[in-house]
């Protein structure tokens, strides 16, 4: 966690979060100041930010929202009053309506970006302000705090270099509690290209198939928002093992980025996960998170006992051998 403090001030009304980095200041300031990584961490994991417009300069200004795993839209803008490459970037960030007006409704505040070298990295300090006790107290109900900690937890593996941080190491699993596991595979392909091979009918039936001897009997899938799916997979010969499949509703659809569905096993009496799929690129190497949560720690315990990582690290190495080369 690179996160090494966050606190409030309720005499100031201020929250400042600061954060150090094993990289340069001209990196770390490269991740504010682009919005394709700026999205990879500017919300915390289930409520990635997506930028609209980024214009980073005085004057300029940033609209963005963050979209709930349910697929609620909560509309933000910044207007942007200083930047000092690779120094400092000051702007407010208010709440928004869907025409793009400031949300008079909502908190309102600033924040001031600071980077600095930090022994070997370097250091970045976010202090925002708010102008009543009204509006911190309410955005601290709303979970800002623990917002800002998890967002900027993501950011480490936003300066990583994928190539070096994550190919080769194959699926892995994080336990993050009870009841939510995060689970990550780098692919040295686009992500237009995972976002087809998870969309496709004639390409998922070529490799989500876990363990060999498996076949995709059923792939249907009304890919909207409120659509419906379908999977169902069956042994083939003599392999051991009975016919099943998952079904479930699509949450938030958005294309080559993000897929949030429902999931069951059909005909099981327990109720469904929620399945979080994200996809960011980074010099041609797409790292996949699947982010899912179970209803209860019982139901996490027993879908990841039937061995999941494994079978699901089977498929991704089928879909690598034959669809990536064969589709790049």
């Amino acid at each position: 966690m690179p996160t090494t403090s966050v606190h409030t001030d309720p005499e100031t009304r201020t929250m400042t979060l600061v954060a150090e980095f094993p990289v340069p200041v001209e990196r770390l300031w490269g991740a504010f100041a682009d919005p394709r990584q700026l999205e990879r961490f500017w919300g915390p994991p289930g409520f990635p930010a997506t930028f609209t417009s980024f214009d980073l300069r005085p004057g300029g200004r940033a609209d963005y929202r963050m979209t709930s795993p349910q697929g609620e839209r909560f509309l933000s803008l910044w207007r942007i009053s200083e930047v000092d490459e690779p120094h400092r970037i000051v702007f407010e960030d208010l709440f928004s309506t869907e025409d793009g007006a400031v949300d008079e409704a909502m908190p309102a505040s600033e924040t001031v970006l600071s980077f600095e070298p930090a022994g070997e990295g370097s250091r970045v300090t976010v202090r925002t302000s708010f102008s009543s006790d009204e509006d911190l107290d309410r955005m601290l109900e709303m979970g800002m705090l623990e917002g800002y900690t998890q967002a900027f937890g993501q950011l480490d593996t936003v300066l990583a270099d994928l190539r070096a941080y994550a190919l080769g190491t194959g699926t892995t699993t994080e336990l993050v509690d009870d009841t939510h596991v995060t689970i990550t595979r780098a692919f040295d392909a686009p992500r237009h290209l995972l976002w087809r091979a998870h969309t496709e009918p004639e390409l998922l039936r070529r490799w989500l198939l876990g363990p060999d001897g498996w076949e995709m009997t059923v792939c249907e899938n009304d890919l909207v928002v409120g659509g419906s799916f379908r999977n169902a997979w069956a042994p083939v010969g003599d392999t051991a093992g009975e016919a099943f499949g998952f079904e479930g509703e699509n949450l938030v659809i958005d294309p080559e980025r993000r897929m949030v569905t429902t999931e069951r096993l059909t005909g099981a009496p327990f109720p469904a996960n929620v399945n979080d799929l994200q996809f960011d690129e980074a010099d041609g190497v797409t790292l996949m998170t699947l982010r899912i949560t179970y209803p209860d720690q019982v139901q996490r315990d027993t879908v990841l006992a039937t061995g999941m990582t494994d079978g699901m690290e089977a498929s991704y190495a089928r879909l690598e051998r034959e669809v990536l080369t064969a589709t790049a």
